[in-house]
């Protein structure tokens, strides 16, 4: 394999655009094939195929490769947990052995090309094990995070139809256990199709505490599996499923999003060295879960594909056991690039708002920070930037791009540097516009909708699981020859771009359409503000209104009704009395998924009143019940029989 060779930024993304099948077959060079693609890109039935006759197996080039061409005795996986008390530290040579063993055992239990195995696991070494076996079989892997509720992991059994599951007997959310054998048991008497087994880790740290009980002839200990004999990679066509990974549908269907394995592998691989600027042999952290994509991406594939060090991190930025965790991991494995996600940052702020703690440990091998999952305000970003003495790196992609569309890209010469509030620049093979509702381009600095015009570049879902048509429907419909992203946003002059949030976030204040973002950054930027979310909520003068829910940093000690009239003044000097913004709920923590990701939409329906369901992701729900609480003592929404802001609002 040979690397890319080195370009400035505008040139690869211009050669990107110009010829994408030529761009991409170069990139492609970079990875070992067992066949050479054919055609780089191919044009069937309406839907885009990258290396089309390619073939190669993922697993392959994440172990066998590295372990034949000098690396085996470099450490691949970093088990740092701090809810365990846990550090382990696993080779490649290692890490390839486990693999080609659970592989046999998977194969022993009929698992094959084209099989789906479902993986519900906490953040474990077994459970990324388990997804090189299946990627080294040509199985298909699906990812669920674990915890989630019997019924969700049962509409994903029924749509992927696994031959195994993989779980544990338990996962740890700080300072409560999970028992996952229960829940997978009630998925399964759920769900309509029934796995012929089910493989279970009973994890040793929690041996004392939870214990998963077996279901003679079904259940097999993982620990079983490995005493197989070792299993040999098997080629796969490029344009074969490596995985499945179910995001939130408009229907209630979760939509699958399939990831092939020959675009994949090359578009990983690119932006392990172009967008993070990581050498090989160096220690890369994405402080996910694998449930997420991230985890997918950039735990497993993304720095094993390059060569790297990943930690794999069980625990949270804070109470693990404080607010210099996220610090400590940097020091102990020496930790080159960071990948987190903004509300990570705010958790640490909100616990630690000085940054004492960081002054504790030596992040001299620190050379950036990386931030996505949702809008990094900018009170955020320069705060993280002042405190850790790194370049920030705000970057945007979805679960549905599988790697960053936006990004200030460190590993190319000429970048522009990055900029607080926006998330960079189009990544080379992303042709991204901001279009109006009838699809025409706005001008620099309008607000509109994020669009990018196709082919989508390798690494992007080819489809949706055996459902083309949604696929077509959900992204390619609304305006022919661009994806949507369902996100909002804008384009400076100077071609830096901004995403604002998801397009359900722009409200419509008598008639004014207004960003919620724009108005979280003026909120998050008040010295007493950890974090916040603006929610446009229903009001019969003026069909929106904006209200602010906000969490304070320890040790604050501002009155509600003063921190309420500076936050109202900063929307009304920034952006206006057109803003209608009055209401400010101090609250003790926001209702989130797991991944970080604040639940804007579902606390609008609460405090409109509508019917939702509690989303499936969601970190706790308890939550919603306090959020419900103050929002009726506060009167705020229709639901709670506001009337006291019901007035015009002054003149600006």
């Amino acid at each position: 394999m040979k690397p890319a060779p080195a370009s400035t930024y505008a040139a690869a993304h211009a050669a990107s655009l110009a010829n994408p099948a030529g761009f991409w077959a170069e990139q492609a060079q970079a990875i070992q094939w067992d066949t050479q693609p054919m055609q780089p890109l191919a044009f069937e039935k309406g839907l885009y195929r990258w290396f089309k006759g390619g073939r190669l197996n993922t697993c392959y080039l994440c172990l066998d490769y590295h372990v034949a061409n000098g690396r085996a005795e470099q450490v691949a996986l970093i088990q740092d947990s701090p809810v365990t008390n846990t550090v382990r530290r696993f080779t490649y040579r290692e890490l390839l052995d486990l693999t080609a063993r659970f592989a046999g055992g998977l194969r022993d239990l009929g698992v094959s090309h084209g099989d789906r195995v479902i993986i519900y696991m906490p953040n474990v070494p077994e459970a990324v094990v388990a997804m090189l076996a299946c990627a080294r079989l040509g199985a298909v892997h699906s990812v669920v995070f674990g915890g989630f509720a019997p019924h969700e992991l049962a509409v994903r059994i029924n749509d992927a139809q696994p031959k195994v599951i993989i779980s544990a007997s338990g996962g740890i959310e700080i300072d409560k256990i999970i028992p996952y054998k229960p829940l997978v048991d009630a998925a399964i008497e759920q769900a309509s199709h029934k796995p012929a087994h089910v493989v279970v880790l009973q994890r040793d740290a929690l041996a004392q505490r939870v214990h998963a009980h077996m279901q003679p002839g079904r259940d097999v200990d993982y620990q079983a599996l490995l005493r197989a004999e070792p299993a040999a990679c098997v080629p796969v066509a490029a344009t074969d499923p490596l995985y499945i990974l179910y995001t939130s549908g408009t229907t209630g269907k979760p939509k699958g999003v399939v990831r092939d394995n020959g675009g994949h592998a090359v578009a990983l691989r690119y932006s392990m060295s172009a967008i993070y600027g990581v050498q090989p042999g160096e220690t890369f952290w994405a402080a996910s879960d694998i449930g997420w994509a991230v985890g997918h991406s950039y735990i497993v594939y993304g720095p094993l594909l390059h060569g790297c060090s990943s930690v794999l991190y069980e625990g949270k930025p804070v109470r693990t056991p404080d607010a210099g965790a996220f610090w400590r991991v940097i020091q102990e494995h020496g930790v080159s690039v960071l990948f987190t996600a903004p509300t990570a940052i705010r958790a640490i702020k909100k616990e630690d708002p000085e940054g004492l703690l960081r002054k504790h440990y030596n992040l001299g091998s620190l050379r950036h920070l990386f931030l996505a999952g949702e809008r990094c305000d900018p009170a955020t970003y320069e705060w993280a930037g002042a405190h850790l003495g790194v370049p920030v790196v705000d970057h945007w992609w979805q679960t549905e791009s599988g790697w960053p569309m936006l990004a200030t890209m460190v590993g190319l010469a000429d970048m522009p540097a990055p900029r607080a509030g926006s998330a960079g620049h189009p990544v080379p093979g992303y042709d991204v516009q901001i279009l109006d509702e009838a699809g025409q381009p706005v001008p620099a600095g309008t607000t509109g909708l994020v669009a990018v015009h196709l082919p989508l570049p390798p690494g992007c879902l080819p489809t949706l699981w055996h459902d083309d048509e949604r696929f077509r429907q959900s992204y390619l419909s609304t305006f022919p020859g661009y994806y949507l992203s369902g996100d909002g946003g804008y384009q400076d002059a100077e071609g830096y771009l901004y995403i604002m949030g998801r397009v359900d976030d722009v409200i419509n204040v008598a008639g004014h359409r207004l960003s919620t973002g724009e108005m979280e950054e003026l909120l998050a930027a008040h010295s007493a503000v950890a974090e916040c979310a603006v929610l446009g909520i229903a009001c019969e003068l003026r069909g929106q209104r904006p209200v602010g829910l906000v969490v304070l940093k320890d040790g604050q000690t501002i009155g509600e009704a003063q921190l309420e009239t500076e936050l109202v003044q900063r929307i009304r000097e920034k952006i206006g009395a057109v803003a209608c913004f009055r209401q400010v709920l101090v609250v003790k923590r926001l209702p989130k998924t797991r991944s970080g990701k604040i639940l804007r939409k579902t606390m609008r329906q609460l405090a409109d009143g509508e019917a939702f369901s509690t989303p499936s992701t969601i970190d706790d729900p308890a939550i919603l019940d306090e959020i419900k609480a103050a929002m009726a003592q506060r009167g705020m929404g229709r639901a709670f029989e506001q009337t006291a802001d019901l007035v015009p609002a002054p003149s600006a």
